[in-house]
């Protein structure tokens, strides 16, 4: 029993870092102020689009970025304190209060980890919202 929940722990721990090794990346152009469409004589909401004209929303977009780090290093290290608490739960040998330890570790950690899914998701659609200009209905 216990080698068999070992096993499965260690494989859910290394199927977890694997999807980091395939996690899609997006190539945003718009972003570059000295980007061509800067330069070329196209209409003034095509360059507010590409971002040519935005020295107010420079503060915005350090703020999200500030959040989106702090938010990406307690994630992270939400699921440190989630391997610590399966190393603690494979080396317990049945002893009642490591597991009982290494349980509540594992918990909240996730718990932890839902969280900071949650603020990702949370700080990210605010700023939309407040970035765009739309109110909610």
């Amino acid at each position: 029993m216990k080698t068999k929940l070992s096993k499965i722990i260690l494989g859910l721990t290394l199927l977890s870092f694997t999807g980091l090794a395939i996690m899609p990346t997006a190539t945003v152009f718009a972003d570059d102020p000295s980007s061509d469409v800067c330069n070329l004589d196209v209409p003034p909401s095509v360059k507010d689009a590409a971002g040519c004209n935005s020295n107010s929303d420079n503060l915005t977009g350090i703020v999200v970025s500030v959040l989106n780090v702090i938010i990406g290093l307690s994630g992270l290290i939400a699921v440190v304190f989630i391997i610590i608490g399966g190393i603690g739960y494979m080396t317990s040998a049945g002893d009642a209060p490591k597991l009982e330890k290494a349980r509540k570790t594992i918990l909240y950690a996730a718990i932890g980890l839902a969280i900071c899914a949650l603020a990702f998701v949370i700080v990210n659609f605010a700023i939309g919202i407040i970035y765009s200009g739309n109110e909610t209905t």
